[in-house]
């Protein structure tokens, strides 16, 4: 019996090369379910700014130990700074700490967008080739002038890398990283209709109302049978790009976030998660979870003004790397470091993470 197709594209494979296996290997099946996915920093080498794999690989497995997915070479993976043959390393190094963890069946999402359409197809085939089993694709600002008010240009681009790419693809829509290039919710949501190697959508544009609106579509029960995933495994999930207003997204029936806070305290943001979840089923736990979000929501705002660098300092002193960004991007001042780490929003949301992995009494 031969495979589905959808739209005439059979759902193993596309444009020749499968869904759920590269150049005929076989892959282990790894869905795109909702839940915290954790955008991973990049680490340098100190002198050489070569990669630094071990503390790479030692915080993906981190994160993974409280359920939060890796998004590799994204905006706070510095995906500009990388070579395609670095991208394709993190990628296997990742693939392969994860499954030496405990964790085969965990998903890796990677950052394949690029300067042109072109280039974004061709490093979409990489990650899938390296192991990613998502792609999640930003368009580039460099020509936002031209771009950002052109709907034909902006939906064609998102068409074709989808019609193309060997593993679904997930909208990042973050106006701040693309020259202001930002999506409304009527092109995300017919991108979504269109094209079944679609997965889902990043809002780092942080606009409720537009997830609103898109959730009202894809997230009601219809849009899955009328309008089905090439692949099976890989629903359109609506994503927040912050972690500071998850638990009203969960009343609208997002489907999580990927979130940079997630590298400093992933149990606490995966606690919050699943706590917003379950107030859908029980209001009586709305109170707990209005809690915990606003210790999360004052957190993310005072910790994401200091981006990759602050991030990183963060995780230096949490954990024991961290390191600088590669130039040009600078690291953050020691003072600012130490401000930053000391200031109350922060402390709360450290105190609540060592409670929850029991490094202090509740």
């Amino acid at each position: 019996m031969s495979a589905p197709s959808v739209n005439g594209i059979h759902a193993n494979g596309v444009n020749g090369v499968h869904v759920n296996g590269t150049n005929g290997v076989a892959k282990v099946p790894r869905p795109l379910t909702a839940g915290i996915f954790a955008p991973i920093p990049t680490f340098f080498d100190a002198e050489t700014e070569d990669l630094d794999i071990q503390s790479f690989t030692a915080h993906v497995v981190r994160v993974a130990k409280a359920a939060v997915a890796p998004v590799l070479a994204g905006s706070m993976g510095e995906a500009h700074h990388l070579s395609h043959t670095e991208r394709a390393t993190l990628i296997k190094a990742a693939r392969h700490a994860l499954d030496e963890a405990g964790f085969p069946k965990m998903p890796i999402i990677a950052g394949t967008g690029a300067g042109s359409t072109r280039e974004t197809i061709e490093l979409s085939k990489e990650a899938a080739a390296a192991g990613a089993d998502y792609a999640i694709v930003i368009c580039s600002g460099y020509f936002a002038g031209a771009l950002a008010n052109n709907r034909q240009a902006l939906k064609a681009f998102w068409s074709e890398v989808a019609a193309k790419s060997p593993i679904p693809v997930i909208i990042y829509n973050y106006p701040g990283a693309s020259g202001g290039i930002d999506l409304d919710s009527d092109l995300i949501t017919e991108l979504a209709t269109e094209c079944p190697n679609l997965a889902g959508v990043k809002l780092t544009c942080g606009n409720v109302g537009k997830l609103t609106r898109i959730c009202a579509t894809v997230s009601d029960p219809s849009f899955a049978s009328q309008h089905p995933r090439l692949n099976p495994d890989a629903p359109f999930l609506v994503l927040g790009g912050f972690i500071d207003f998850v638990l009203p997204t969960t009343f609208v029936h997002a489907h999580g976030a990927i979130t940079g806070l997630a590298n400093v305290a992933p149990h606490t943001i995966q606690k919050l998660f699943e706590l917003s979840e379950a107030a859908l089923k029980d209001p009586t736990l709305l109170p707990d979870a209005q809690r915990l979000q606003g210790i999360v929501a004052r957190a993310d705002f005072t910790i994401a003004k200091s981006s990759i660098a602050g991030t990183k300092a963060l995780l230096e002193k949490l954990y024991g790397y961290g390191g600088s960004p590669r130039r040009p991007l600078v690291p953050i001042e020691p003072e600012a470091a130490e401000a930053l780490w000391a200031h109350p929003h922060t402390q709360d949301l450290v105190r609540v993470e060592r409670e929850l992995t029991g490094k202090v009494a509740a």
